[in-house]
């Protein structure tokens, strides 16, 4: 007799498998029609997230019937959506240049892979109430964390394996191939559990209820490490390069977490993590905002840290508290609401409320509010036996500590006395805090104030500047003077790229790499006047004052934002002073680039994210169309600097 253990772990291995095989292909598909942008992955993320809690929501339901009509609808409902394969990327028209990017992604994803997404991602709860009834009721959570290790492997191979050796047709036949052994391993699990006389009967009633309180605490606990996830998702691929072997790395501790915590129930490794996870929260969660500049690979790194510490504590709390399991689909349907509410906040409300980065921060900040901590040392609690100490230490010093946060913060930039006056007013709020440890509220409050100290009120301060800094689905941009050098420089995210003078008269003179005697200015100034010349990537419209009288320019930029900011006067007068009718083409210059075929003698090609070169616009195929788009003999220039 089959054992039914090894057959559905297998059907749920095959099942989360196929999952997360096709999440880093379809985003790496979607990536180079939104212009490389570090978003798409978290809209993506978004989209997988809230199919999976549809999913959720379906095999929760199913679950209620009787097993025959679950067995016809579920095979049903896989193989209606095997009429969609091959998988890949609908036709959809190109999002217009006003229209939400996020909006159009989602459409794109839905048309593409929803049905799939939807068949598969019902397996692993519905799998394991199913074996719940071929096993005679043994708890099935063990299960959790196949579907995990299913997961976890897809992510490692896709950028490892499958992409460098099969060309997308074999991607999609290995897809394809592999479906068709999902649906014979579902129909085999369906007659093992027909094989049970007792597992074709309805579901046993739970003699334990699931309070709504019970829930809403586990879509917050679930909530947190999938935003924490995103948000740290967005650092390294803003700051370093978006390509799936980055984003899988976020993604990857966030299901090694769930593994690990399922494995041995919350109670093991886990139990002994979410003791010193407040530890780690405080030393590298302070930080928060002072990611930036040379250090933005080290941060991004630590951030990386704090997400493994932080999920594998609330995912332990999880699975503690996880209900007996003729409730798992309830579960796990609070856990999907959880992660998807995560996606809903990084991926779509974030760039569009805040002006920054903040959601992780705000998430950090969360998470002090929701570990399951206990005082480090038995004298620490003595502290909080009273009311009047829990009324100090609780309430009176955090708001102290908040308040003075700010001159904490100016202070330890001061060098002299008033430094070190800083920085004593900074250690004392960090032993506050882990004395705190335990007392959530207070220790979320001192682990604001310090991250306030530490460049957060300086983040704060520069949003109500008006113009200083704006966000859009394709990054964070910011606009600051400096004085002393008589400059105004734009920067995308922690990168500057782009420098005018505001000295009277050198307004029009082009600085840092777009100098005169730069690669590009020499290239510019040699320029025949009746030239036709193109640059993608338009910045701050530095190139544009190399313009000469006869010559035709346009201008290749993807982000709306960027066009607005280059064109308004008060903030860069590039454009207006140099070439006023400049031709800006909106869109990603590797499709647009079709439509001038031997048009340009020189293109230069500087779009940048942040640090990071999109990577579709350094393949074989965009170099043809660069080709493509040059005159006989053109000139191409390309900037490949970065850290």
């Amino acid at each position: 007799m089959t054992n039914p253990a090894r057959l559905f772990t297998l059907t749920i291995f095959v099942g989360s498998f196929l999952l997360f095989l096709v999440q880093p292909m379809i985003a790496r598909l979607a990536l180079p029609k939104l212009g490389g942008a570090p978003a798409v992955w978290n809209t993506a993320m978004l989209f997988y997230q809230a199919v999976l809690l549809a999913g959720y929501l379906y095999a929760h339901a199913l679950s209620r019937m009787r097993f025959q009509v679950q067995v016809g609808v579920h095979l049903g409902i896989l193989l209606l959506a095997a009429l969609t394969l091959p998988i890949g990327l609908r036709e959809l028209a190109p999002p217009d240049a006003a229209a939400n990017p996020a909006a159009w992604l989602l459409m794109l994803l839905t048309l593409s892979i929803g049905p799939l997404f939807f068949a598969i991602s019902a397996q692993a709860p519905l799998m394991q109430a199913w074996f719940a009834r071929a096993s005679g009721g043994r708890e099935p959570y063990f299960l959790y964390a196949a579907s995990n290790a299913g997961s976890l492997l897809a992510l490692i191979a896709y950028p490892l394996l499958v992409e460098p050796q099969l060309a997308l047709g074999g991607q999609t036949r290995l897809w394809s191939g592999g479906f068709a052994v999902l649906i014979a391993l579902v129909g085999y699990c369906a007659f093992v559990v027909r094989a049970n006389p007792l597992a074709v009967e309805g579901p046993r009633k739970s003699t334990a209820t699931i309070s709504w309180r019970d829930r809403a605490r586990w879509t917050l606990i679930a909530f947190v490490p999938s935003g924490m996830m995103l948000s740290t998702t967005t650092h390294l691929t803003t700051d370093i390069m978006a390509m799936p072997l980055l984003w899988v790395i976020p993604l990857g501790l966030y299901l090694v977490t769930f593994i690990m915590a399922f494995a041995d129930g919350g109670m093991g490794f886990s139990r002994h993590v979410a003791r010193i996870a407040p530890l780690v929260l405080l030393v590298l969660g302070a930080y928060a905002f002072l990611a930036s500049g040379g250090q933005a690979v080290i941060m991004a790194s630590l951030d990386l840290v704090l997400l493994f510490y932080v999920a594998l504590a609330l995912h332990g709390e999880l699975a503690r508290t996880r209900p007996e399991p003729e409730n798992l689909t309830d579960f796990y349907v609070w856990i999907s609401v959880g992660g998807m509410l995560g996606g809903l906040f990084c991926g779509l409300l974030a760039p569009m409320l805040f002006d920054s980065g903040y959601e992780h921060p705000i998430l950090i900040v969360l998470a002090a509010l929701m570990l399951p901590a206990r005082p480090l040392l038995a004298r620490f609690a003595r502290l909080w036996t009273t009311r009047p100490l829990r009324l100090v230490f609780g309430l009176l010093l955090p708001v102290t500590a908040i308040a003075v946060s700010w001159w904490a913060g100016l202070w330890i930039l001061t060098p002299g006395k008033m430094q070190d006056a800083g920085a004593l007013m900074l250690g004392v709020t960090a032993l506050l805090a882990i004395i705190a440890i335990g007392h959530r509220v207070a220790f979320a409050a001192y682990l604001t104030a310090l991250m306030l100290a530490l460049g957060g009120w300086q983040a704060i301060k520069i949003s109500q500047i008006p113009f200083a800094r704006e966000r859009s689905f394709f990054g964070i941009y910011s606009i600051r003077t400096n004085a002393d050098r008589g400059v105004r420089e734009f920067l995308h995210g922690t990168t500057l790229h782009g420098v005018q003078s505001i000295v009277p008269g050198m307004a029009s003179h082009p600085m840092t790499y777009y100098a005169p005697e730069s690669g590009a200015g020499r290239a510019l100034r040699a320029a025949p006047s009746n030239s036709d010349i193109a640059f993608i990537g338009l910045g701050a419209g530095t190139l544009s004052c190399y313009a000469k009288p006869g010559q035709r320019w346009t201008a290749f930029e993807i982000d709306p934002l960027v066009v607005r900011i280059a064109r308004t006067e008060a903030l860069f007068n590039y454009i207006s002073t140099c070439k006023p009718d400049l031709k800006v083409d909106l869109g990603d210059a590797r499709l647009r680039l079709k439509a001038y075929p031997n048009r340009f003698d020189i293109i230069a090609v500087d779009a940048f994210s942040s640090d990071a070169i999109p990577l579709h616009l350094m393949t074989t195929q965009a170099f043809d169309g660069y080709s493509n788009a040059l005159k006989p003999g053109g000139l191409l220039l390309v900037h490949i600097s970065n850290r």
